[in-house]
């Protein structure tokens, strides 16, 4: 008799969701970077040192990568030692 070979996913649902919210609070944080421009290149705008530029967008870049990090890094459910457990041996 063969053993067939049982592919194991690499990431679940649960990772999945994790990897697409820390892209989300990542996409948000580049999106609150935008801005502080001004019309006439001879005036000096002062919006560039907002709160929102400054310290509120770099902590949500930085807590989109860290939830990316730890989605990738978490361990699935689904390993193949599980798998065949459940199985019968038949």
């Amino acid at each position: 008799m063969e053993k067939k070979k049982e592919s194991v996913l690499l990431f679940d649902k649960h990772k999945y969701r994790l990897l697409i919210a820390g892209l989300l609070v990542t996409a948000l944080g580049f999106l609150l970077m935008i801005g502080g421009s001004s019309d006439d290149p001879a005036v000096f705008s002062e919006d560039i040192f907002s709160f929102r530029r400054i310290t509120l967008a770099p902590i949500l870049v930085l807590a989109g990568y860290v939830i990316q990090i730890y989605a990738i890094m978490k361990k699935t459910s689904n390993t193949a030692g599980k798998q065949k457990k459940n199985k019968p041996l038949i």
